[in-house]
């Protein structure tokens, strides 16, 4: 069933078992440069995903839409969502809000982004990703954008205290070739990109992920185009009545990540911890008398 915050993708991975050869055809070719791939007419899409029209036609179907004009404006829905700027949605919010206090109106909207994003999200994938994260033999770095990047400083904050071998890299592309240089086959890369994506992180994405770099990616519910690049890729729900997108959610997985890699090796955190406390102490001494 879907609902206000089911995606075109969503609708696709949900009904793809149950597709025909064809089908499952038109569907990778769709999700392949989504949702680009399905804004063209329902000829052009057969033909670049080398199918027959009918075959678009039925499958749309199958997905629960009326037709192909239904299917292709949810697309159009979605894409105008993933690029509107902070004052056109401010405004949509502003017109739709109901007329109750700010904090509970977000609180609602945020208490919703926390259920969706959970019903969505794959315990496999969160354990798999801590594990990645956790794994000491691995370089691990982070990533943001202009917004991001606070996020990707905060994960960064915690596990360096956790384990070693972390490196926060800068939100301006000209230093990541550096970065790249030192990454080895089998390193971590965070990125964190939400919508407005931004094309050097995607192309920071495919480049580290062509030398065996395990690519892990926090976006929306539209997903940054880094997903296609990603070993693994959280999903999150980030609307708020708000002109800039919500992060709570993001943060909230980013510290059940942070709570699981550091329950995983306790024994080794403790001690770095303890090390760490002994450094503030020292630090101490060298302050200037008052």
């Amino acid at each position: 069933m879907m609902n206000a915050s089911t995606t075109v993708s969503d609708v696709i991975h949900a009904h793809f078992d149950g597709l025909t050869r064809a089908e499952r055809q038109l569907a990778e070719s769709l999700l392949q440069n989504y949702p680009v791939s399905g804004l063209g007419s329902i000829t052009t899409v057969a033909e670049n995903a080398r199918v027959s029209t009918p075959t678009v036609a039925r499958m749309v179907q199958k997905l629960g839409y009326k037709g192909y004009p239904e299917f292709q404006a949810h697309l159009h829905q979605e894409l105008e969502a993933t690029i509107s700027n902070p004052i056109a949605k401010h405004d949509r919010w502003a017109a739709n809000a109901p007329n109750r206090h700010i904090l509970n109106r977000f609180a609602e909207a945020v208490m919703a982004n926390l259920r969706n994003s959970l019903g969505e999200l794959r315990t496999a994938t969160f354990d798999e990703a801590a594990r990645l994260i956790g794994d000491r033999h691995r370089s691990i770095y982070f990533v943001g954008g202009r917004i991001t990047g606070a996020l990707a400083e905060y994960f960064f904050t915690h596990m360096q205290v956790i384990r070693p071998r972390t490196t926060l890299m800068s939100s301006n592309a000209s230093s990541w070739p550096q970065h790249v240089l030192n990454m080895q086959d089998g390193d971590v890369l965070v990125i964190f990109d939400i919508r407005r994506y931004e094309a050097d992180l995607t192309t920071l994405a495919e480049v580290a992920r062509a030398n065996g770099v395990q690519i892990i990616v926090f976006t929306d519910q539209w997903m940054s185009p880094v997903a296609q690049h990603a070993r693994h890729c959280f999903k999150l729900h980030i609307e708020a009545p708000s002109a800039w997108d919500s992060s709570v959610v993001t943060l909230f997985v980013v510290e059940a990540l942070i709570e699981a890699v550091q329950s995983s090796s306790w024994d080794e955190t403790r001690e770095r911890m303890n090390t760490l406390e002994g450094l503030f102490e020292q630090a101490r001494l060298f302050r200037k008398p008052r």
